[in-house]
Order: structure tokens, then sequence, then C-alpha cells
């Protein structure tokens, strides 16, 4: 259980008091996982890694240990997701359960002489790296570290099957919607937490959008080659590694042709990541598994709760013009988001039906994840065809090396710090070596610059026969 010892073990310091945090709320239960819950177990299994997401919080100097604990009992009493833990009770897949009530006991960690934003870095590091005990412990961890007794930071990490991206950005505001004097929340919750989504996803309709994503899926598979990136390129025993490219000159130029184009910045950013991995690998038929946040269904939005899904993404862009897969990448968009909602069970049922029929095993060998925190572009100031030249030089890239980094043969993720576009990618070292990592991701900035400039350009990419 997450007593005040078993996180002080996980914090590795010596700690100098604790904090006990009591919550309580609605939505007590117990109930299958939903489909979002049951992706992020899936890869917790296959991994043997306990998915989680964090942060840590640089706070002012007028904040309290108390404050802290007031703000964590009202975001775990008023989110029932922060509140459930896993239940084991048979063969199958676990349930999830909501607890009506409970406590937390939060370690306060003295930094001393020590720099405190590198040690709650550490603190937080060591949260992300030591699997969760997901039956006994609540899927939140939060440690306080004060320098000379001064808050200072509060490092935080949340398991996956409790929250994604998009639930930490709906918790965030909650929080921040807050009377500041009172602490009154701004109106009850109302979005569909995690049990009522396991629940609705057993009814007749949404059990019918189910299938038809599964058609869709199977459309796609019966489509590209089942092979993907092909044999290994390079010997040696699996390894991978990980790079992080930052693009200005891409920033620059998606406002370009998301204005010329009439799309959406996510369609134009696809679009360059087809063209540019097309270019590299020579086949202009592009399959990437997208990382699609369910929160534009009713009642989702402000969930705090896992709503993430994959979703086949396709598009070919041999042949054509830059305008052409621009315009190619916006409706495959339009098909990836409709169908990214489905039952991950069944969707597995029909993936060994299809290797079945093939007698051969289909390789799902380039996952994407767009994780920018702002889509919606301003057009109003568009940089000149100068401009986005002279911002190539100024890209950037760095090596890096995450414990939770994927296995995959390709996993390309997308953020957008203030004037770059970062591309962090990560490889299977038997398919890429550190030059065709570089290759990937400047052919992505240069397919941004040349549609930006000329996008009546051909994408030159050639036709690849299909086997």
């Amino acid at each position: 259980m997450t007593t005040a010892t078993s996180l002080a073990a996980l914090v590795g310091e010596p700690i100098v008091g604790e904090v006990q945090v009591n919550f309580a709320g609605d939505g007590a239960g117990v109930e299958g996982l939903s489909w979002g819950q049951i992706g992020f177990w899936q890869g917790m299994e296959q991994t043997g890694q306990s998915g989680t997401m964090g942060a840590v919080v640089a706070l002012p100097p007028e904040v309290t240990v108390e404050l802290l604990a007031d703000v964590l009992s009202f975001a775990i009493s008023r989110h029932p997701s922060l509140r459930t833990k896993l239940r084991f009770d048979g063969d199958g897949p676990p349930r999830q359960v909501c607890f009506a009530e409970g406590q937390l006991r939060v370690p306060i960690v003295e930094a001393g002489d020590r720099d405190p934003a590198e040690l709650a870095e550490v603190i937080k590091q060591r949260f992300s790296e030591q699997n969760f005990d997901y039956a006994e412990e609540w899927p939140v961890r939060q440690a306080i570290v004060t320098q000379h007794g001064v808050v200072t930071h509060c490092p935080t990490v949340y398991l996956h099957t409790a929250i994604d991206a998009g639930g930490l950005a709906a918790l965030l505001a909650d929080l921040a919607a807050r009377d500041p004097v009172t602490g009154a929340p701004a109106g009850p919750v109302t979005a569909v937490s995690a049990i009522e989504q396991a629940r609705r996803q057993r009814t007749p309709a949404v059990r019918r959008h189910s299938a038809a994503s599964l058609k869709h899926l199977e459309r796609v598979l019966r489509t590209v080659r089942p092979d993907g990136f092909g044999p290994p390129r390079y010997p040696g025993d699996v390894s991978f590694r990980m790079i992080n490219y930052s693009s200005p000159a891409t920033a620059l130029a998606i406002p370009r042709i998301v204005a010329a184009h009439n799309v959406n910045s996510s369609s134009a950013l696809l679009a360059m990541v087809a063209v540019g991995l097309a270019r590299h690998t020579g086949d202009g038929t592009v399959m990437a598994m997208l990382m699609v946040s369910n929160r534009f269904r009713p009642g989702f939005a402000d969930s705090v709760s896992a709503l993430v899904q994959i979703s086949p993404y396709l598009i070919d862009v041999a042949e054509v013009s830059l305008a052409e897969a621009v315009a190619r990448a916006g409706t495959s968009l339009l098909h990836t988001y409709k169908n990214a909602y489905y039952d991950p069970y069944e969707q597995d049922a029909l993936i060994e039906r299809l290797d079945a029929e093939r007698g051969q095993a289909f390789d799902f060998c380039f996952f994407y994840n767009d994780r920018r925190e702002q889509r919606t572009i301003d057009t109003g100031m568009l940089a000149t065809d100068d401009q986005i030249r002279a911002a190539v030089p100024a890209s950037s890239w760095e090596w890096q090396q995450q414990a939770d980094m994927s296995t995959r043969k390709l996993f390309l993720n997308v953020d957008d710090p203030p004037g770059s576009i970062d591309f962090q990618i990560s490889v299977d070292c038997r398919y890429f070596d550190a030059a065709d990592m570089q290759s990937v991701v400047r052919g992505i900035e240069a397919a941004a610059v040349e549609t930006a400039i000329d996008p009546d350009a051909p994408s030159r990419v050639a036709a690849t026969p299909r086997k």
C-alpha cells in the first residue's frame, strides 16, 4: 500500500516529515477497464514497465505544505480515476476499483545545500522508473521538496491507466478554476469517468462503433505490406537510440502551409512526416499508428482519465505534388480520428486472424504521437520565404536516453517548445543507424520548407509496386 515508508523508499532520500492527504468523493464502484485503460494496460503487460507521466512544478515561496496537501486532496476527491486501483481476481484482465475515500502520505524532502530543482527531478525519475503496485497503490506519487524549510518544488507522477496528457490538462484546468479565496470548485464534475466509460462501452451503439473501427483497420492492413520496413539492415543485438531534433524552420513553415491549404496543423504536419519518411525509405505508402485522444467525443473533453487509443493512419505520397500530399493528409486524418474508438481485445483478435491468413505477423513498425500543446495556428503573421530558409541552419539535435524509451522500430513524438517544432525519434538500431535518424528528421523539415515555399513541387517519391 502507499504509506510514508513505501513512498520514502521510492524517493530514495532521507525524509524530514510527511503530510497526510485525506480524500473522499463520488463515483465509487467496480467495473472492467475502459478501452483507453486497456490500451495502456496492454503496453505495460508487454514491457513489464508501468506507464507513467509526470512533472516537477517549481513553486513560489508563499506555497506551504498545507496548501499543497489541500490541492492534492481536492484533485483526488473530485476525480474518480485518481482514487482507482486495479483488482486481479481471475485469469482475465484486471478490473478497476474506485474507492469512496482514502489517504495518501506525501513525504517531505529537505534539499539543504543541494539544488532543489535537481533533487526534485531525481525524485520524479525514481517515481517513474519503479513499477506501481497496481492493486495496492494509489495511481498518484508525489513528494514535496523544501530548502531550509521553504517549499520549492513538487515532483508528481501519475499512472497511465488513471490519466493521459489530455486528462492532466483537464485536471490542471479544474484546479485553476477553483475560487482563489474559498477554494470552491467552479462547478460539479460532469465529464464521463473511466468507470462510466467502461459501462457505456458494453452498449449496442458503442459496440457497433467498435466494429466499424475494426473494419477500417482491416482495410488498412490489407492495403499495406505486412513486413513494415523489411528485414533488418544492420547486424547486431536489439538496441534502441533516441534523438531530439529542434526545427525552428518547421515551426515557421507549418503556419504557411495551414494558411495556404486551409487545413489544420495536425494534417499539415503529418503530410510532412509522410513525405520525409517516404523519401528516406523509398516507399510512398506510409502507415503510422497514431496516438489519438478521444476527447472530441461527447462528455469526454474534461474527463480526468485515459482516453488515448491507437488508430491507423494511411497515406500515399508517391508521384504527387506536395500540395496534393497535404490534401490527402487531411482526408486520412479524418478516417484515423473517426476510427480510434474500439475494443482493444477485439482488435487483437482481428490482427491474429489476419496474421493467420497471411502466415505472417503484421509489423506495426511506425508509431506517431503529436504531443504539441498548441495545435491552433495563428496565420496572421506569416514568415517569408527568406525567413523560413534562414531558419534551417538554426536546427539542432541531441542524443537522449529515457527509461521508458519506446521499443518500436520507429517512434516519433512531436512537441512545440517556443519558436520550434521538436521531433523526438527513437529507433530500433537494426533498422535505423544514426545517419538514418538524422535523415528522417531532416527530411521532414525539408518537406515542410519546400511545401511552404513551392507547394506545386513534386513529392520526389516514386511509386512502389505492392506485394
